[in-house]
């Protein structure tokens, strides 16, 4: 049971709860971004198409959507502990049985179990507990939390190709999901509810239901609207993130270049989730949202016509900034415009639709590409979505008169 005798005295541990969200982040977006670089090994080992394959980042997606609802529904009133270890174990253990799959089905059902148990419970509940723990800085403890899910994206992807290449598919994800366990579950049991959150709990008795226990309350404008655009602007991202590997492999490079290029876009985007939470204390979220998506919209479209390894590696870098720069304001934007009693579900809610998004751009960008047999459309579909982000977010801004969010 945890001490709620002094709320005040350990707010220092919001920046260990900032380490226990890059790392789990990093962990399940990871995983996740992995799907591209084991796209052409499972196609060549069952014969698979490739929008059947890149289907499985569908299936964890919506899955992560539909229950990361359930997810942050609870965490609003459980101790947020619970669904990290949760997620640590979820995200070991799907990886694990993906290494002993001898069917599509077997496929779609791993996926889902890490999309439903692990991301979804992540990414629902760990950045409701940091925006908690701040009142100042908190686009900037968030900027650098979310910075983990951009390192994961480079990190694990690149470890899992050069594991693939040194033994086989199958050992890649089994000795993946082995390390997922170890520092899962270390990373996971370091979690710690914020002060007002455990005094909450007090108040009201863990697990205790009242009437507006499933209300967004004042919250819910802001959740309609940023519900609405999370759906175009994560079908942008979510083509570039499944298919860059196989365009860049399709555009002639090895199979290793093709999986640094992902690397270059998300360590560039550990830089721009970074400079994003500062941009958002400085600027406003909303404003620093819109920026980053047109940077993501406008540079999306050109990595089917990359030639050469600068151009690759350039492009890849500049569009992680902003890829990442979305992400992080998106999330700092619902963080900081809704109240701290509704945070969780407030962004379950938004992440519903975030995940239906990205599961589409994911498939859309397979589907596409095997009715044309180039990745030209795909990549100009995603570039499509991300104008439909951007004629939301300019509504909403004109529906709210003008009137720039403040970061409390």
């Amino acid at each position: 049971m945890q001490d709620n005798s002094d709320p005040g005295k350990d707010k220092w541990y919001g920046w260990v709860m900032v380490f226990v969200g890059f790392s789990l982040s990093a962990m399940s977006f990871g995983g996740l971004s992995t799907v591209g670089v084991f796209l052409k090994p499972l196609i060549a080992e069952f014969g698979w198409s490739r929008g059947g394959t890149a289907l499985g980042f569908t299936v964890a997606a919506l899955s992560a959507a539909v229950f990361g609802l359930l997810w942050g529904f609870f965490a609003d009133r459980r101790p947020t502990r619970r669904f990290m270890l949760m997620a640590a174990v979820a995200m070991s253990a799907a990886l694990m049985l993906l290494s002993q799959m001898t069917a599509q089905w077997q496929y779609y059902l791993f996926f889902f179990l890490f999309g439903a148990f692990g991301h979804g419970a992540v990414a629902s509940t760990a950045w409701a507990n940091i925006g908690q723990w701040f009142t100042a800085n908190k686009g900037l403890a968030l900027g650098v939390g979310l910075a983990g899910s951009a390192f994961g994206q480079a990190a694990v992807p690149f470890i899992a190709r050069l594991l693939i290449s040194a033994y086989d598919w199958q050992t890649a994800y089994l000795i993946l999901g082995a390390v997922y366990l170890v520092l899962g579950l270390a990373i996971a049991a370091l979690t710690r509810d914020p002060p007002a959150k455990r005094a909450r709990l007090a108040t009201i008795g863990e697990g205790t239901q009242t009437s507006g226990a499933w209300s967004l309350g004042s919250a819910k404008p802001t959740v309609i609207w940023f519900s609405v655009a999370v759906i175009f602007c994560c079908s942008c991202m979510s083509v570039a993130i499944v298919h860059i590997v196989p365009a860049m492999s399709d555009n002639g490079f090895k199979p290793e270049i093709a999986a640094s290029v992902l690397t270059v876009v998300m360590l560039a985007g550990a830089l721009g989730r970074l400079s994003s939470g500062k941009f958002c204390d400085m600027f406003g979220p909303l404003q620093t949202y819109a920026t980053m998506s047109l940077g993501q919209t406008c540079l999306v479209i050109w990595f089917p016509h990359v030639e050469t390894l600068f151009g690759a590696y350039g492009l890849a870098a500049v569009f992680g900034f902003f890829f990442s720069g979305v992400m992080a304001s998106m999330i700092i934007s619902v963080n900081v415009m809704v109240p701290g009693e509704v945070a969780a579900r407030s962004w379950a809610v938004v992440s519903l639709f975030a995940w239906c998004g990205m599961g589409l751009g994911s498939y859309m960008g397979g589907a596409l590409f095997d009715l044309t047999g180039s990745y030209t459309w795909p990549f100009a579909f995603a570039t499509l979505m991300g104008c439909g982000n951007l004629i939301v977010l300019l509504s909403y801004g004109i529906s709210r008169n003008g009137r720039r969010p403040a970061l409390a």
